[in-house]
């Protein structure tokens, strides 16, 4: 099926919807958010919104972002290598990533690398824990990271030019403009990073030899007002990247990876009285090439084209009753040197009710159900409830069914791929507490996660082969804490997150491999007129290597510190000190981080 099969259909349901229209004027919000769900459907679950600060004051990706504010665990094979994520103990395959509402996982291998990321491309970066499938699809049962990007119609015009120097060579640029007035509104963000990455190993005579790398990132998006009612928005998102891939302690490395991701979608949100239409078309390229040695034409390679048509209708039935439901359509075509070609496709629908049953009860609820040429979808639920108690007492109660599809690499690996494979599916319950007192504000969940149908590579006669196999119990707890005072013209600021989870395969109490019991985090930041400071940590605990716990890593702490300075109107110098402790460290066996290094900034506003 071609994308113009896909996209015509529902521009007819759009055209239906606009002939029923009531000529009531509705008039637009100033700020046009595209993820409409995360907003409206996540009462009864945590979100954490990552401010614009934080995301500056963090290195450009986004795994360094959220390892140092959220209670996802990561795992990195060196500084700028492939890094993924564990979320709530589940595996990287199982957190789901959102540009905008749209899925973007690799269809390879079901996961993001969180270092092909720049957080500093997006206007807002959200981390939602616990189950989303039912709204946001496969993958989503850890939780889900949502990179989105806001437009304003507020007439402005503003840039900003951010260069950063740092150890190793590290060279850093960035530029953001934002230019609106009335009708149209364009963000445009321009990022380069580049480093040679040559970090000697803490405790070891030996330097990472073989780790050099570059990104150059493009994120535009442009909106545009036909009238009150409808608004025409263009996302652009363009990612390139090379990098040597670091050996290990005992072994060195030649190899280099060689990426690109294009993602371009067209949106369509038009608001007609108590209804709400949102069109989105949209393609998806990822291609990549691995070179065993870094110094030969040599290479395996593997590309994926994703078309998606998506049309989300919501109805204001009363002040109190929100019905939202969404059909989707994802075709995936992928080839590569180890995959056989293949097309797979989806059709999805989901029907979503938010319910605001008195002044301090409301509950949301969902369904979803799925057909796939591949292999048969689950049927998903969610239910959520959220009681206000007291003025400073909120409880969250939820449950969910989820699932992840079998990727690609499952599927077609030359040789060893299996056909036959059926979705991890899970099911998912949490209870959160929030309170709210004297500008503290403390989230408290406790979750338990049952997985079955859990795939696993085994060896076969010859080759090894994907099976579903495994069932998983995962159970735990987090906090978030965050607190804000303001004396006079200082202004301090504490932010804090901890997570307890344990997670082990049924019959098996062993805890699974690259699962932390223990992380937390923790920053302090103070502001006063043009200067501010802040210090921040992590500690992750012990992590386990082998599946029968012989082996592990030690826990480690490590700290940053930085400061700038307003020295002109909208100029800023800023100075950082990574690991400021000088702490040897791995989170994935025989690969060290770097010790003690620095960075140093200016940022320009006009």
């Amino acid at each position: 099926m071609t994308f113009k099969k896909i996209v015509v259909p529902v521009l007819l349901l759009l055209c239906q919807m606009i002939l029923a229209q009531n000529d009531s004027v509705y008039q637009l919000e100033e700020v046009v958010i595209t993820d409409h769900q995360l907003k409206e459907f996540s009462n009864s679950q945590s979100v954490q919104q990552l401010s614009d600060s934080t995301i500056r004051r963090n290195q450009p990706s986004l795994s360094s972002l959220l390892q140092y504010n959220s209670t996802i665990y990561f795992k990195e094979n060196g500084r700028g290598m492939v890094s993924s994520a564990s979320f709530r103990g589940t595996t990287a395959q199982q957190t789901a990533v959102l540009w905008n509402g749209i899925n973007i996982n690799s269809v390879f291998n079901g996961q993001t690398d969180f270092n092909t990321i720049n957080a500093r491309d997006f206007s807002t970066v959200a981390v939602r824990a616990g189950g989303g499938s039912v709204i946001y699809g496969s993958s989503a049962i850890g939780g889900s990271i949502h990179l989105n990007n806001e437009l304003s119609f507020t007439p402005q015009f503003t840039n900003e030019v951010k260069l950063d120097y740092g150890s190793f060579n590290t060279l850093g640029a960035s530029y953001r403009m934002v230019a609106a007035y009335r009708k149209f509104s364009l963000n445009i963000n321009l990022n380069r990073n580049s480093s040679d990455n040559d970090y000697e190993y803490p405790g070891y005579e030996v330097k990472n030899e073989n780790g050099q790398y570059y990104n150059t990132s493009f994120n535009g998006v442009f909106g545009y007002r036909l009238n009150d009612r409808n608004t025409l928005k263009l996302y652009s998102y363009l990612y390139d990247d090379s990098r040597n891939f670091s050996g290990t302690i005992a072994a060195p490395s030649r190899s280099k990876y060689k990426n690109f991701n294009a993602r371009n979608m067209l949106e369509w949100v038009g608001t007609y009285g108590k209804f709400k239409s949102t069109l989105k078309a949209a393609e998806l390229t990822e291609d990549y090439k691995y070179y065993d040695n870094a110094q030969l034409e040599m290479h395996t390679a593997g590309k994926v084209h994703t078309y998606i048509g998506r049309y989300d209708l919501s109805y204001q039935a009363t002040g109190k009753i929100l019905v939202n439901g969404i059909l989707d359509y994802t075709e995936n075509h992928g080839r590569g040197t180890d995959i056989n070609p293949a097309i797979r496709n989806t059709w999805s629908g989901s029907l979503l009710m938010k319910h605001q049953l008195t002044e301090k009860i409301g509950y949301e609820a969902g369904v979803r159900t799925e057909k796939n040429n591949v292999y048969n979808s689950p049927f998903l639920f969610s239910f959520g409830a959220k009681y206000n108690l007291t003025k400073f007492y909120i409880l969250k109660l939820n449950a969910s069914r989820n699932y992840r599809t079998p990727t690609f690499n499952d599927l077609y690996w030359r040789g060893s791929g299996n056909p036959n494979l059926q979705p991890e599916t899970s099911y998912q319950a949490e209870l959160g507490n929030e309170i709210r007192v004297g500008g503290v504000t403390l989230t408290i969940t406790g979750y338990y996660i049952n997985l079955t149908n859990m795939l696993q590579w085994t060896p076969g006669v010859s080759l090894w082969t994907p099976q579903n196999l495994r069932k998983a119990n995962t159970y735990g707890v987090e906090s978030i804490v965050n607190w804000e005072k303001e004396v006079g013209q200082s202004k301090f600021s504490v932010n804090g997150t901890y997570a307890y989870t344990r997670s082990n395969e049924i019959d098996d109490p062993n805890q699974l491999i690259y699962v932390p019991y223990h992380k937390a985090t923790a920053s302090v930041a103070y502001n006063y007129k043009i200067i501010s400071a802040y210090y921040r940590h992590l500690f992750n605990g012990e992590v386990f290597t082998t599946s029968d716990n012989s082996s592990k890593l030690d826990a480690y702490n490590v700290s940053d510190i930085g400061g700038e300075v307003k020295l002109l109107k909208g100029f800023t110098i800023g100075f950082q000190v990574l690991n400021v402790w000088d702490a040897a460290y791995q989170n994935v066996t025989l690969r060290p981080l770097p010790g003690r290094n620095y960075n140093t900034y200016i940022n320009f506003k006009f």
